[in-house]
């Protein structure tokens, strides 16, 4: 059942445009790196602040508030390119286990932990020392993006 309607996306109107056109997959790729770069790297430095590393001209408390919108507007492109690309050849990401893994392991749990570390980082990071459970959660995201990151780039590997 996937499968069938991973076929009728590669096969609608703007999957086939994305795929059958010199610029557009290009375009929707980069687009989707842009977005994660702005996803990814806002969480970094988020995680980075956590955890202590850099310098400490604001809280973290402060730097995620000051980031908040970056990371969401990265996390929307990021979304957007990604089931643009997905859809442009669906039938062959839907067996790909790195895409797999990908997709329905890493991405929820760091995703769901992104929100938490967001929203709690106001009361870990409201001073220039981080509580200890801010500096683990940190770690631990860095660790789950790192793990997101590593199963997209083996994604063509599988095909």
């Amino acid at each position: 059942m996937i499968l069938a309607l991973a076929q009728w996306l590669q096969n609608t109107s703007f999957a086939m445009f994305v795929s059958g056109s010199d610029w557009a997959y290009p375009f929707v790729q980069a687009t989707h790196f842009t977005g994660l770069s702005f996803w990814v790297g806002t969480n970094v430095a988020l995680d980075l602040r956590l955890l202590g590393i850099g310098k400490n001209r604001e809280t973290a408390a402060q730097l995620a508030k000051n980031l908040f919108v970056w990371n969401w507007i990265g996390f929307a492109i990021a979304v957007t390119g990604g089931f643009l690309l997905f859809s442009s050849a669906a039938t062959t990401y839907v067996p790909n286990p790195a895409f797999d893994v990908k997709l329905t392991m890493l991405l929820p749990v760091a995703l769901i932990l992104h929100i938490w570390v967001q929203w709690k980082s106001r009361v870990w990071g409201a001073t220039s020392e981080v509580q200890s459970a801010g500096k683990i959660a940190g770690g631990i995201e860095l660790l789950l993006w790192l793990g997101v990151v590593t199963a997209a780039v083996s994604i063509p590997y599988f095909a």
